[in-house]
C-alpha cells in the first residue's frame, strides 16, 4: 500500500510541477519575466520532488536479499 500512496504522490507533484511550467511559460510570453522566472522555479523544484517521491518510493520498496 505504501508502494501506490508514493507513487501517487510523485505523480501529482509532477502533474503539478507542469502547471507551474505552463503558467510560467504565459508570464514570459505576456511580458512578466519576473513571473515567468520564478514559475519556472517552483515547476523545477517540483519536478525534482516528484522524481524524488518516485525513485524514493521504488528504492524502499524492493525486497532486500542479505547473504548470510
Amino acid at each position: 500500500m505504501k508502494q501506490y500512496a508514493g507513487l501517487v504522490i510523485g505523480v501529482i507533484y509532477i502533474f503539478i510541477a507542469f502547471g507551474a511550467f505552463r503558467t510560467g511559460m504565459h508570464g514570459w510570453e505576456s511580458g512578466f519575466s519576473d513571473l515567468g522566472l520564478w514559475w519556472t522555479v517552483i515547476g523545477g523544484i517540483l519536478t525534482i520532488a516528484g522524481f524524488g517521491a518516485l525513485v524514493g518510493t521504488w528504492i524502499h520498496t524492493q525486497t532486500r536479499h542479505e547473504d548470510h
